[in-house]
């Protein structure tokens, strides 16, 4: 590095050596400070499997008792060295200062500690900073060798229990005497494992024997396993759920009616194994249970309940009320369960899901008993049910501020405030209005090196229902256990941001259906959105790339035509009369050199822009969501999830309007109108699938896929700006920003014209792998493919084509880090391009133009996918 370079930049160097002091200076801070003379500070487990691994061999590490001091600051041991810089006299007396609770823990207190262990100079002293130190940071783990002895020990039953009988685990300490650190490493050899021979079953109750028949093909245990405890333990709980969910109440409710037998004389590594299901005592026979009673009572405290309720009942449900602040029908849709039907957990458990779910209730009291059949012993079969609901207040606000960055708009500011307005008509229906805003800032286009304030403000009110809003019964159709809603939306919202804006009014009907935890749709009906272009004619004042190519076209058409300059500066021609007659003048199209021509090729990519921002549109559209997520699910480790949306526009509106307008647009044909706006039609679809592999314990693989289509017919040529496919950002093709000029297709368009313009058909591929460094930061490594095309050829080469969509597509590559702070992941991705498809043939794929000081930074809140 010259001096003279450094002279140039003394800022951005001084922040760099300030950076590398701080770390050199904390990298010096001895971690053994404390350690003493004769012990080692544990640095470090290791694990050598001598043989073929296994997929469980990642929880073997936590059977270790003794880990070493967590790292958190730069995956350096900042809670150690926060101890270590603690005066260690203290150690002790603050050792046992936190045993006390915190409201004893003042002056008085450690005044009589200092006299407790002979410091009496340090009495009245408050040791703030000592005890911050102490109270944040952890002291070093000394190793203790007997505990790596039972460690390994631990270790070994695991396997065993895991099905590997004959494993063997050794150890070995490495030990610095000079450096007083020290390092174990665990050998662990799994030898061949113990699998099942046969598997029988011993049930004598036929009941419970023909149930299990009839869902044997569900069993997770089968001949030539594993003998693994853990799958028999998912057995039974199984087996538990079947039975429960199949009348028997409380099945082995004590953990003693399931288990099993394994016949280990005459073999280790093949074993026959049985099921047994039967109670200890031959008197106690297996029944199916029935639903009793089933008491519903709203109060406000448990001793209403009887007191001062008033009982009504409803299709074999009793309420009990304290007033008529509520229709009896209305809690009603909640009950799953039945009178007289056979006993069945799941229904019990949707039943106090959808009291919650109505958000109008908290759950004081959910029980289930037997029925007390005489003086001494209760009824075996009959199961009475009480719910004690309890009204959640009428009112209820939030206000709230989120903090976001993206590439577009900066760091910006959320404020919102939500009102919602409980059983607004006695029916549990909730009303919910909001108030939010989002400010940043963004460059300015006609000075980039100015910023410029960018705003969206909106307000929104939506009416739930605790039930679908039809004409007719509908529970035939759709069963109650499906938690069937209904809401109202109406909304508008007011958008700033590059200087044009957008005044937004939309409104709809949705309906909602849980069909279990994973799957659930959702369906839409007229979803209305009036989106409003404001100040039109300061396009070109905005767009400033968009305007220097057409200066340069009119330049060189006023060229052809004086005449047209003349109208032009007269003001009989505006600029949206003379970009039409330049693209419909065959004379002067016939006129053009190849470089002209191509010119003239991206002045029409800015018409392209312009038509599609400057649009006022309306949308009128069905929409059918289905959703099947596995994701924070825990019995499904390798999750699946599946997000298909198909919406369908303009079918309403053309029943009544069949005349069509001359909207202003250059491109566009003659439209139909409502209100003197134009509607859109189109179908699209959209189709989002992910699967997520879990590898060594913690290690996650994603897989993402996502297609959208959108197919403009009817009274439009082209998707609606605000249902167009657009890439990059931190959530999509993460080497291009939002906007940055990938795409459409394989377009060879000048990148100024083709950084807004967009697509109806989308493909994005990601690959991602995630590995925890700790519990705090976890690291990443990602690939994204994809494009945006269109169905039809606009005159630029962004046509969708099989033979070709392939090398049409953008690749880039990374890493990132991801920051576990409370419930809040911090995510900082550094990607590159790799292959630019909008490159010219020779230089699309990037190797040699690879800048690794040139990242594109992308800074976010929570995974992308």
């Amino acid at each position: 590095m010259s001096c003279k370079h450094y002279k140039n930049s003394p800022q951005k160097y001084y922040k760099i050596l300030s950076f590398a002091t701080v770390v050199v200076v904390l990298s010096a801070c001895s971690t053994t400070k404390k350690v003493p003379e004769g012990e080692f500070l544990l640095t470090k487990n290791n694990f050598k499997f001598e043989d073929n691994k296994e997929f469980f061999d990642e929880e073997l590490k936590n059977y270790v008792q003794q880990k070493p001091n967590k790292k958190q600051f730069l995956f350096m041991p900042l809670s150690l060295w926060m101890h270590n810089a603690a005066d260690p006299k203290y150690d002790t007396l603050f050792s046992e200062y936190m045993t006390y609770p915190s409201e004893m823990r003042n002056q008085k207190l450690r005044d009589s500690l200092f006299v407790k262990y002979n410091m009496p100079t340090s009495v009245g002293k408050s040791l703030l900073w000592d005890r911050l130190l102490h109270n944040w940071g952890t002291p070093p783990v000394i190793l203790d060798q007997t505990r790596t002895d039972k460690s390994a020990e631990s270790i070994e039953k695991r396997m065993t229990y895991r099905g590997f009988w004959d494993s063997e685990v050794k150890f070995k300490h490495d030990l610095d005497s000079t450096a007083k650190k020290a390092a174990v490493t665990y050998f662990i050899n799994h030898n061949s494992p113990t699998k099942i021979k046969e598997y029988y079953y011993n049930i004598p109750d036929e009941g419970i024997k023909n149930i299990y028949k009839q869902n044997i093909n569900e069993t997770l245990i089968k001949k030539g396993i594993v003998l693994d405890q853990t799958v028999l333990e998912k057995e039974v709980t199984r087996l538990n759920e079947l039975m429960r969910n199949s009348g028997y109440y409380k099945f082995n409710n004590g953990n003693d009616e399931v288990g099993f037998i394994a016949d280990s004389l005459r073999s280790r590594k093949d074993i026959p194994l049985t099921l047994e299901i039967h109670k200890d005592s031959v008197d106690s026979r297996y029944k199916v249970a029935t639903i009793g009673n089933i008491d519903v009572a709203i109060v406000d405290e448990p001793s209403d309940f009887g007191r001062k309720t008033v009982k009504d009942s409803l299709r074999r449900v009793r309420f009990h009320k304290m007033n008529e602040n509520y229709k009896t029908n209305s809690i009603w849709r909640a009950v799953i369960i039945d009178s007289k039907s056979i006993y069945d957990q799941n229904k019990l458990d949707l039943t106090k899901r959808n009291f919650i779910a109505m958000n109008n209730f908290s759950i004081l009291k959910a029980k289930d008993s037997l029925r007390q059949g005489g003086a001494v012993h209760p009824n075996d079969s009959i199961i009475d049910v009480l719910y004690l609901i309890k009204p959640l207040p009428k009112y209820e606000v939030k206000v709230g501020t989120d903090i976001n960055y993206s590439q577009l708009l900066n760091l910006g500011i959320s404020p919102s405030v939500d009102l919602t307005t409980r059983n607004v008509f006695r029916g549990a229906e909730n009303l919910s209005t909001s108030i939010s805003g989002t400010f940043g800032s963004i460059r300015n286009p006609k000075n980039l090196d100015k910023r410029i304030l960018a705003y969206e403000y909106s307000a929104q009110a939506s009416l739930s229902f605790p039930r679908l809003l039809l004409p007719f019964d509908y529970y035939k159709l759709i069963p109650k256990r499906y938690t069937p809603t209904s809401s109202i939306v109406l909304g508008a919202s007011v958008q700033n941001n590059i200087g044009l804006g957008r005044v937004n009014f939309n409104t709809g009907l949705n309906y909602f259906a849980n069909v279990n935890d994973q799957s659930s749709h959702r369906l839409t009906l007229f979803n209305t959105l009036f989106s409003l272009t404001k100040n039109k004619d300061s396009y070109y004042d905005f767009f400033i790339s968009d305007n220097i190519i057409r200066e340069e076209i009119f330049a060189d058409y006023f060229n052809f035509r004086p005449d047209v300059k003349q109208q032009f500066d007269s003001g009989v021609l505006t600029r949206d009369q003379v970009s039409e007659q330049i693209i419909t003048d065959p004379n002067y199209v016939g006129t053009l050199d190849q470089t002209k021509a191509d010119r003239l090729i991206d002045f029409l990519g800015t018409l392209v822009n312009k038509d599609r921002q400057t649009q006022d549109v309306i949308i009128s559209s069905f929409i059918y969501n289905f959703i099947y997520n596995e994701i924070g699910k825990k019995d499904y480790p390798n999750a699946f999830y599946f997000n298909g949306k198909m919406e369908v526009a303009g079918n309403i509106p053309s029943l009544f309007n069949q005349k069509r307008e001359d909207n202003g647009g250059i491109l566009r044909s003659p439209e139909r109108t409502i209100f003197g706006i134009p509607y859109a039609q189109f179908v699209k679809f959209d189709f989002d699938v992910r699967k997520y592999f879990k590898f060594n314990g913690n290690q996650t693989l994603v897989l993402r896929q996502f297609i959208g289509l959108g197919i403009p017919y009817g009274n439009s040529s082209s998707m609606p700006f605000v249902r167009s496919y657009f890439n990059g950002g931190s959530n999509d093709i993460r080497a291009w920003v939002a906007f940055g000029g990938l795409g459409p297709g394989g377009s060879q368009l000048d990148e100024r014209v083709r950084t807004y313009l967009m697509g109806n058909i989308k493909l994005t591929t990601n690959l991602e792998y995630r590995v925890p460094f700790n519990d705090t930061y976890e690291g990443a490594i990602f690939t994204d493919i994809g494009n945006v095309w269109n169905t039809e050829d606009n005159g630029f080469d962004d046509q969708f084509k099989f033979n070709r969509f392939i090398r049409e597509m953008g690749v880039g590559s990374g890493f990132g880090l991801r920051a576990n702070i409370a419930y809040i992941t911090l995510r900082v991705d550094l990607a590159y391009k790799l292959y630019d498809p909008n490159k010219p043939d020779g230089e699309k794929w990037r190797f040699n133009q690879f800048q690794p000081l040139k990242p594109t930074l992308n800074i976010a809140f929570g995974y992308p996918f």
